[in-house]
């Protein structure tokens, strides 16, 4: 798999702002008129940093089949709530100042306009080298190079699915209220690993984060590319979760795992952050520099 064959921003470097937007389709748009915008959507981005993503909601109004994709899983074992929502088309829009986003992404909600309308704009923003707001770096034990590539991106000999990757996006809220009443050993035992240095505690409760959704640890290994940001909102904060990935497989056994289904155990993280909004997408392949939708016009 080359660079041409899927959405290069998905692996590009997380950049000093974003602004990711959450659309639902116009009731009266039609099939023809969805496709239309989509195509204009694509022109308008080529020459952008972006990744878009399609919900399953969307991709069954349209009548496309597109293999293993689903909507966020309900789990009525978990006492936890997910707040899985079905969003339709999902845009993150990158970049290093944040007024030029502010522009862009007016634009877009107007090129959308006529078939779909945005419910949620969400800001967020690089905290100093790659931090969560709780000032413990975030995403360190992702897949590099090539493991990236292919961790994140679907192989196939169909064109139209080659290059594409699946997306489960979280927006989780943190209590800081409850973070700061906690002590820095606490803290540490909670995420597992020490702030100060980065370093995994070797003597992490089962409940620590780093333990329950170590990705080597299941069989077989959930490895996911995460590109999460921090995303605040008057006195509302916390991460802008996203995870790639060829399969929607490791995700949902990291989430099994934090909820405690399969032990009985729950990832302390759920101590200080919760789950607002999940949603999956299918973030279609690129070719010859454009998204490639043939799937979609196809149908």
């Amino acid at each position: 798999m080359t660079m041409s064959d899927f959405q290069t921003e998905i692996l590009a470097p997380i950049s000093a702002h974003a602004v990711y937007l959450h659309c639902c389709r116009q009731p009266q748009a039609l099939n023809t008129e969805i496709k239309q915008t989509l195509i204009q959507l694509q022109e308008t981005l080529a020459s952008t940093p972006a990744v878009i993503g399609l919900g399953a909601s969307l991709l069954n109004f349209l009548k496309l089949d597109i293999p293993n994709m689903r909507s966020f899983p309900h789990l009525p074992a978990s006492h936890i709530d997910m707040h899985a929502f079905d969003i339709d088309l999902w845009v993150w829009l990158k970049g290093d100042d944040r007024g030029d986003l502010f522009h862009r992404a007016r634009e877009i909600q107007t090129l959308l306009a006529p078939s779909f309308a945005v419910q949620q704009t969400v800001n967020a923003f690089k905290y100093k080298s790659g931090h969560d707001l709780t000032d413990y770096e975030d995403g360190t034990e992702n897949p590099q190079d090539q493991a990236a590539i292919a961790c994140a991106f679907i192989e196939s000999n169909n064109p139209a699915l080659h290059g594409s990757s699946f997306l489960a996006v979280q927006r989780w809220q943190h209590n800081f209220s409850a973070f700061d009443a906690m002590s820095d050993a606490q803290q540490d035992a909670m995420i597992g690993r020490r702030r100060s240095d980065n370093e995994e505690l070797d003597d992490a409760p089962e409940s620590a984060h780093v333990k329950r959704t170590a990705q080597e640890s299941f069989s077989p290994e959930a490895f996911v590319l995460r590109r999460s940001m921090p995303w605040s909102e008057q006195d509302n904060a916390g991460l802008y979760f996203t995870a790639f990935a060829h399969s929607f497989d490791a995700f949902e056994a990291q989430l099994q795992r934090m909820l405690g289904l399969d032990d009985g155990i729950v990832d302390a993280l759920f101590q200080i952050s919760t789950p607002i909004i999940s949603s999956y997408f299918w973030c279609p392949p690129m070719q010859k520099g454009r998204l490639n939708l043939s799937a979609l016009l196809s149908t």
